[in-house]
């Protein structure tokens, strides 16, 4: 089975190549929906994350805003959510594996934004970045509800740059240049990845001593 990472800064478009893979019949894990529902009522991260954070539990789910504001411009803050979020997501990501394995499925995606910050690339077999221009990556970002220049700004700085994801990548996907365009890369990004045999599954066991 072959691994593919996806990922991308933010306002790249990644959502929608990701489910430009999903339509072409290609599984995708998606740790975005993932976090979202370990935070949802009955959720794994509810209690772990609002003993971590004081007044950020309404009606038996995680308040996103609320969380938003007590992690944002706090650095050591937004670490102590993401070692308790990332690892509960590599669970699941490690459970979808494990399931798309015993279909046989020839190939999977894992969409994760923080994929380089988190080393998750080493899981993967390849990397491909979505990429646009910055202009254009601004102008998605602001255009969204609630989103000010200094909370682009402080997200950015959280994410390695895009030049620097794009030399790392095994394959870009440029969504600057029209939906016909990113659709044709990802189309034949589908067929090598589904004809190419992963190495990372099942995952080595570390040897002791």
């Amino acid at each position: 089975m072959f691994i593919l990472g996806l990922t991308g800064s933010i306002g790249m478009g990644k959502t929608v190549a990701a489910g430009d893979f999903r339509r072409l019949g290609i599984p995708v894990h998606d740790s975005d929906a993932t976090v979202h529902a370990l935070m949802a009522k009955g959720g794994a991260a509810v209690s772990p994350v609002s003993q971590a954070f004081s007044g950020v539990l309404k009606d038996g789910a995680i308040d996103r805003r609320a969380l938003g504001r007590r992690v944002f411009g706090d650095d050591a803050a937004l670490k102590r959510l993401e070692a308790i979020l990332h690892p509960m997501v590599r669970q699941q990501s490690h459970k979808f594996l494990g399931i798309h394995a015993r279909r046989r499925t020839p190939a999977v995606v894992l969409d994760i934004p923080l994929l380089f910050e988190s080393g998750g690339e080493r899981r993967c077999d390849a990397v491909a970045v979505v990429s646009a221009p910055y202009r254009e990556q601004r102008r998605r970002v602001l255009s969204r509800p609630g989103m000010t220049e200094e909370r682009f700004q402080e997200i950015l700085k959280h994410q390695i740059p895009d030049d620097l994801k794009r030399r790392a990548a095994d394959f870009v996907i440029f969504t600057g240049l029209g939906r016909a365009h990113s659709l044709l890369m990802i189309r034949q990004i589908a067929k090598i990845i589904c004809s190419s045999e992963g190495r990372h599954w099942p995952p080595q066991k570390r040897s002791r001593g």
